[in-house]
């Protein structure tokens, strides 16, 4: 498995995310850019979860069927040919960072999986879900991890 560049103008890895793009400001995504994915790929899926949060991991964003295509998505919008997904806060798409007030930083972990298979996912499915379905048919993984907190 080969690794892919993936970043944001927001933010560098490892740096606090902008107010504007958590559930406090304009709840927006923030604007991704990631390397070609290898030429065998069959879609792209990213997820976006804090693994922080006091319940276990917490999806935060989920868009499967991304076009191999594509190197990157505008803010707020989600990438090219993608089909967004419910986040733990009940809604479909993004839903930005949001930790309990005082729980200190949490770290957000974006994660661009190049797979040599569609996944086969339903309903609302967990990271943990999501998870076991990439697993075995990830050709490039790319990571981006922001933090915040309130």
């Amino acid at each position: 498995m080969t690794g892919m560049n993936l970043s944001s103008a927001a933010f560098d890895d490892h740096t606090a995310i902008p107010c504007r793009y958590s559930g406090e400001g304009e709840n927006v995504s923030p604007p991704l850019t990631w390397s070609a994915a290898p030429e065998e790929t069959a879609e792209l899926v990213l997820l976006c979860e804090d693994p922080d949060a006091p319940g276990g991991p917490f999806l935060h964003w989920l868009v499967t069927g991304i076009d191999p295509g594509a190197t990157g998505a505008e803010e707020g919008q989600k990438p090219r040919g993608g089909l967004p997904w419910p986040n733990d806060f009940g809604r479909v798409g993004w839903g930005g960072p949001m930790p309990p007030q005082g729980h200190g930083p949490h770290r957000y972990f974006f994660r661009l999986y190049a797979l040599s298979e569609p996944l086969s996912l339903h309903d609302r499915p967990a990271v943990d879900t999501v998870r076991r379905a990439v697993k075995g048919k990830e050709l490039a993984v790319g990571t981006l991890v922001g933090t915040y907190q309130r």
